[in-house]
Parts: structure tokens; sequence; C-alpha cells
């Protein structure tokens, strides 16, 4: 089953791109007494979300926090280097990477695709949420491989 606005978000085991290498966190605690904009990519470095999704959110950064954001989180199923990998080639430092290697956190929100018609196997969807203390107050699902309702100006301007 899908997640929807006002379900708490499962928790389940993300790996953390850091500096000092790959940190494991559970989501529960990831999200616990903090606002979050979150969204979801179906992979690193592939075009759109290179292009237009991730430096969304880093150009809009400053917007978000002005609007009670604390942290902006990117998620995909990938490992933690190429999350990490990604963050530096983007110069996406207001961004934090949650890897989500396996897919679980993919799977437990119920937002996954399809890829492999690309080579790409089970990935999450496109998509953001804001998550306010584990609890999604706004969620933006893109129908197909479109990318109009996920982006970090669509979400500015539904807080």
């Amino acid at each position: 089953m899908t997640i929807s606005v006002g379900d708490k978000l499962p928790d389940v085991k993300l790996v953390k791109a850091t500096a000092d290498g790959p940190e494991q966190v559970q989501s529960a605690d990831f999200f616990a007494g903090r606002k979050v904009a979150l969204f979801s990519v179906p992979g690193a470095f592939t075009p759109t979300c290179s292009a237009k999704h991730l430096p969304g959110f880093v150009e809009k950064a400053d917007e978000l926090k002005a609007q009670g954001i604390d942290e902006i989180a990117c998620t995909a199923v990938n490992d933690a280097f190429v999350m990490g990998a990604w963050k530096s080639a983007s110069d996406a430092d207001p961004v934090t990477m949650l890897a989500d290697g396996n897919g679980d956190f993919a799977e437990a929100v119920g937002l996954t695709m399809d890829g492999s018609g690309f080579g790409m196997g089970k990935r999450g969807q496109r998509w953001s949420m804001v998550v306010d203390d584990g609890v999604v107050q706004q969620l933006n699902v893109e129908q197909g491989g479109n990318f109009e309702v996920s982006s970090a100006e669509y979400m500015l301007n539904h807080m």
C-alpha cells in the first residue's frame, strides 16, 4: 500500500553518505523531532535527476529552510558510495544523501517502479514529501516518467 499524507513513515535502515563514509541510520531516528524535505529519484547520475531534480533542491535550500524545513534529504535505490559521489559531483552540499541500496525504504512506502527495461531493476519512483516528526505532511508523486510535481519549487508552492 502506498503511503499517504498523515501516515507515519515506516522504520527501516538507510545508509547516510557522509564525508567519513557510510553511516547506517534508522529512518525513525533520522526523521524524529524535525521537519524534513525528502525527495526520491530513480537513480543517482541519471539525466532528469542530475539536470533538474537535485539541482532544484540545492537552489531552493534557503527558501525551504525559511519555510521551517530543518533538513533536505534525497533517497535513491543506490549504494552510499554512489550517493556520496553524486553529491560531490553535483555540488549538492545542502542535501543529505540517504542510500536505499536494497530498496527497503521504497518498498516500505509503496513507491517502487520497475526499471528493468532500462537495466536498472526495481527502483524508487520520483516523488517528494514534507515529513514532520516522522509523519507525512505533503506528498507529491510523479506519474510515469514525468517531472512536474516532485520539484522543490512545487513543494514550496504548496507549503
